[in-house]
This record gives C-alpha cells, sequence and structure tokens, in this order.
C-alpha cells in the first residue's frame, strides 16, 4: 500500500470506528490469507498450461496426421537434409544466438512446414505454454518460438540422398516407421510423435530415444542428448500417433538435472542412466525390433 493511501485510509477507518489494532489484526488475516491462496493459484496456474500444451500437442498431431492423409500415408522425416528438407516436418536448429532467426521469427521455418496449412494459422501450437526460455535480439527478450520435438523413429532421419538410416542412434534392428500403416506395434496409441523438450537441449527438429537396452537389460539404459521436458511440475507432455496427447510425470531424478543456463552444446552425447524407469517408459512408446 502507498504511503498517501495509508495516510487517507487509516485515518478514515479509525474514525469509522476501528481501533489500530483491529485494523492490523485485519491486515494481518489478509495477508494470512492471501499467503494460504498464493500456493493454490500457482498450482491452478500450472495446471491451465498443462491443460493448453495437451490441446497444443493434439492440434499439433492432428496436422501431421491430416498431411499424411492427404499425401498417401506418407510420414514426414523428423529431420531431413539437402532436397529432401523440403519433406521434413520443420527445419531450423534452436540455440541461444541471437543471430539465429530460427530461435524467434516463425517465417524462417515454421510457416515453410509442410504442416503449416493444417495448423489454423497458429504458431502458438509449436511450442508449451510452460516454456520461458528466450532469446535476446537487439536489446530485447524473445521467446523461442519452438518447444515441441519428434519422435526419430517416426520418419527418422533422411540424408542428402533421402536415405534413412539406422537413426543415427541404437543400430539398424529397430524399425522407423515410414508411414502410418507401419505402426501396428506398438500400435498408433502407444507411439509417441511429439514430446516437449528440454531448453537447453533441444536443436534440430528430431528426439532420439536411445532402444539400447529394451526391454530386458536395465543396465544399459541411457539417455541421448535429447533429454525430455519437465515443464509441468516434473512431468512432460508428449503426443501419440493416434491424436491423442498426455503427461507423462517422471520418476527418477536423472531425468529431469538442472536446467543449463544458454544450453549444452557441448554434453556429451549419451548419459547413462541405468534402470531409469523413465527410458523404459519412453523406449516402450518410440519403436520396436524389425
Amino acid at each position: 500500500m502507498k504511503a498517501s493511501a495509508r495516510r487517507f485510509l487509516i485515518p478514515r477507518l479509525l474514525s469509522a470506528g476501528f481501533t489500530l489494532i483491529e485494523l492490523l489484526v485485519v491486515i494481518a488475516i489478509i495477508a494470512i490469507l492471501a499467503a494460504l491462496l498464493f500456493p493454490a493459484l500457482g498450482k491452478a496456474k500450472l495446471k491451465a498450461q498443462g491443460i493448453q500444451c495437451m490441446n497444443n500437442h493434439r492440434q499439433l498431431a492432428l496436422a501431421w496426421r491430416m498431411y499424411s492423409e492427404d499425401n498417401r500415408d506418407v510420414l514426414l522425416y523428423a529431420t531431413a537434409d539437402g532436397g529432401y528438407a523440403q519433406f521434413s516436418w520443420v527445419q531450423g536448429v534452436l540455440d541461444f544466438n541471437s543471430g539465429n532467426p530460427s530461435n524467434w521469427n516463425p517465417d524462417v521455418d515454421i510457416k515453410k512446414s509442410p504442416m503449416w496449412p493444417y495448423c489454423g494459422n497458429s504458431v502458438g501450437i509449436w511450442r508449451c505454454p510452460a516454456d520461458r526460455s528466450t532469446v535476446l535480439v537487439s536489446g530485447e527478450r524473445k521467446p523461442r518460438i519452438r518447444t515441441m520435438s519428434m519422435s526419430i523413429w517416426v520418419g527418422g532421419w533422411a540424408d542428402a540422398g533421402g536415405n534413412v538410416t539406422d537413426a543415427q542412434c541404437s543400430g539398424p534392428a529397430w524399425r522407423v516407421y515410414s508411414k502410418m500403416s507401419d505402426m501396428v506395434n506398438p500400435g498408433a496409441a502407444k507411439t509417441w510423435v511429439f514430446l516437449d523438450e528440454r531448453e537447453d537441449k533441444i536443436n534440430y527438429g528430431n528426439a532420439f530415444t536411445d532402444m539400447t537396452g529394451y526391454p530386458d537389460q536395465p543396465t544399459s539404459w541411457r539417455f541421448h542428448y535429447d533429454f525430455p521436458g519437465s515443464y509441468h511440475h516434473r512431468a512432460c507432455g508428449f503426443s501419440f500417433a493416434d491424436g491423442h496427447s498426455e503427461i507423462k510425470r517422471w520418476l527418477d531424478e536423472r531425468t529431469v538435472p538442472p536446467i543449463q543456463e544458454g544450453g549444452a552444446w557441448n554434453a556429451q552425447v549419451f548419459v547413462a542412466s541405468p534402470r531409469n524407469q523413465d527410458i523404459f517408459w519412453m523406449q516402450d512408446r518410440s519403436t520396436r525390433r524389425k
């Protein structure tokens, strides 16, 4: 309360019959009630952000499905090089470089995506509302425009010749889905397409789930560089090939290491995390052996 307001309000309340002690008691009660209310408001905000994130995921997954249905069941690449880049769901690399317009300008990559005509002209669906990452551009803080990344096992990474390799991750034994009809095992409802990726890990449009050790060698489980996000109170948003979305709460502390401000481009490619059930959860919803 401003000093001028106090000089006006307190004498008026006192003249109306309130004693100074009574007034202080009322103020103390209001402060206590506010302190009790703030955590509830914080939880309500987190819940609202989670609902909005799920809505964004559903719309993005719908756009992805509509593209496939209009293009003979063919899936977009998670990433593609050279002349095949036009068939990647999104191009551009995110970092914290103010000179990289892919971080903040939707005209550079998002609006050139093959999925864009199916997105209802909405840039916002490419981002989790709880993602607060920004980049400094000409002295102004601008929000980065993408949180979502696509599973490398959905579409894969095409080289300049259009060849999808072994997903550059876990060897050739694992299936990379190239058509919607390929998703028989584990099935569309159990194959994730998009996730929220951590602000200090997101770069290309793809996200690797390393399949090493799946399903029964838990001592070999490990993360690839592409750690999942935890924007929803230690939980991550996912959307699946059948169009549904959900929030997965992480169980293992190793899944949610502290954010490294400014990104972690020099971090190791693989991070061992044996017996981490969060890794198993993602593996189980990524792909299967050929």
